[in-house]
């Protein structure tokens, strides 16, 4: 895939299985992954990934910080599945230091700080496995929030200089769920009890029913600027 291709390339796909065929025909097996956070998203993700290549690489990011019920999804996951992810973890010496200096609650205390622990937890991880592949697939959605409104199925990662497949942006939550039911995929039981995203325990609670559905992540923060720092340099082209 060319830069200059991806317009051509949004116009011309937009049935999500077709959209992964497609990336991993173009980038090969081995050099595209899928990022998963056990979302109801990437769970979907997951399923269909699995189905163009039961080897696919799929990842996790463990934080060390999430809920017990999403490390239970996994496992429940890979048996049903018949696959392991990969998991990348923080640096030990980054979260001893920077735990020793401001405490285990640190991020609480401003934008600035609980941006410097998602950069030591997400960011920095994230950034090792991205530098083994040409392109990676993540489960975004226009109407999760106001920062991914103007987000693409197909975009280049200014930030990593690798391509960035997005292939239910266009859906809305009621599809996800659909899909879910209809494939009887296995997702966190947590959205019974009313999370609709669901991140590191700390900075994630339920919300109240018409809320938005990233109101529960970082809710002391402004909604415009709730990103953890994974998702700020994709782009496509006009």
């Amino acid at each position: 895939m060319e830069q200059l291709e991806l317009k051509a390339l949004n116009g011309r796909y937009a049935k999500p299985d077709e959209v992964i065929s497609y990336a991993v025909e173009n980038l090969g097996v081995s050099k595209i992954a899928l990022a998963s956070s056990l979302s109801i998203e990437d769970q979907v993700l997951t399923h269909m990934l699995l189905q163009v290549d039961p080897g696919a690489r799929i990842f996790v990011i463990d934080t060390g910080r999430h809920f017990q019920k999403t490390y239970d999804l996994m496992e429940q996951t890979m048996l049903r599945y018949k696959f392991n992810y990969e998991v990348y973890a923080p640096e030990s010496k980054d979260i001893e230091e920077l735990v020793s200096r401001l405490g285990p609650n640190f991020f609480y205390e401003s934008v600035e700080l609980r941006k410097k622990c998602c950069d030591i937890r997400k960011v920095k991880p994230l950034k090792r496995v991205l530098s083994t592949v040409d392109g990676w697939i993540c489960g975004l959605r226009r109407e999760q929030s106001p920062t991914r409104q103007d987000m693409e199925i197909f975009e280049w990662d200014e930030g990593n200089s690798i391509y960035k497949i997005n292939p239910i942006v266009h859906w809305s939550e009621e599809e996800v769920w659909a899909y879910i039911k209809a494939n009887d995929i296995p997702y966190s039981h947590l959205y019974s009890t009313g999370f609709r995203s669901i991140g590191c325990q700390p900075c994630t609670r339920a919300v109240q029913p018409g809320q938005d559905v990233r109101s529960g992540r970082w809710w002391w923060e402004d909604p415009d600027k709730k990103e953890c720092g994974l998702h700020l340099g994709g782009h496509a082209p006009a």
